[in-house]
């Protein structure tokens, strides 16, 4: 079953309730995936709230569910973010994407010094305004009960700031992130640097400030690829996998 989001008010339906899917959701409903009364959908908000049900209307621009379970999802921990560089092309973009099928709980964009791609003025809200949409379709598909936050665009400065245990990926240390000690850690951050690397004085900040540097294996990972593989990682090591 499709997965479709609802705002905060409809998320407080119980069974035997009455829902509205409105805008772009009873489009996407309706009109691509042809939904028909009697059709068993799921819907959630985003925070945890898990409803099944039954759908008993569809229009193009409203889609009416009778609501017949409820259920609520803890968020996972530790928690779960990655920093991810901005890079050229859709390469930062398809990065996103697959960290929030592998479960991120946030993702913050990180303009590097050696970021080829640039927010800047309007452009910020405009990319930030980019990934949120990508986080919330890539969340529906991953049917996932939690959609991930996207902050603003961060400084090195900003990054170094961060609560918990922020690991750097660096092809070039010697630590593996298989081994890694991560036993009480709250929440966990994971740095993906552009296409470039990170700058020896952005290593500098971050480790004075706590950071580790961290690798994956042998060989150099991609800046798309890099973020997905390392959650991967981490994903078996706290046994979600």
């Amino acid at each position: 079953m499709a997965l479709h989001f609802v705002d905060d008010a409809a998320a407080d339906a119980q069974p035997g309730d009455e829902l509205e899917l409105t805008g772009a959701e009873a489009h996407h409903a309706a009109a691509v995936r042809r939904v028909r009364p009697g059709e068993a959908v799921t819907v959630g908000d985003g925070r945890g709230v898990w409803l099944e049900g039954e759908v008993i209307a569809a229009e193009p621009k409203r889609v009416r569910v009778r609501v017949d379970a409820r259920r609520v999802e803890e968020r996972a921990a530790p928690r779960l973010a990655l920093v991810q560089a901005l890079a050229k092309g859709d390469r930062d973009e398809l990065a996103v994407q697959a960290a929030t099928e592998l479960g991120v709980d946030e993702v913050v964009p990180w303009q590097a010094a050696r970021s080829v791609s640039r927010w800047e003025g309007p452009k910020a809200r405009k990319g930030r305004d980019r990934w949120v949409a990508i986080v919330r379709e890539a969340a529906k598909q991953a049917h996932r009960a939690w959609v991930p936050e996207v902050a603003e665009i961060a400084t090195t400065g900003q990054l170094a700031q961060r609560d918990g245990l922020i690991l750097v990926l660096d092809p070039w240390t010697d630590t593996a992130l298989s081994r890694v000690d991560i036993a009480g850690v709250e929440e966990l951050t994971l740095v993906v640097g552009p296409e470039g690397g990170i700058a020896p004085d952005e290593l500098e900040r971050l480790e004075a400030a706590g950071a580790r540097r961290v690798r994956l294996g042998d060989t150099v990972l991609r800046t798309s690829t890099a973020g997905p593989a390392a959650l991967a990682v981490l994903n078996a090591r706290l046994g979600r996998w």
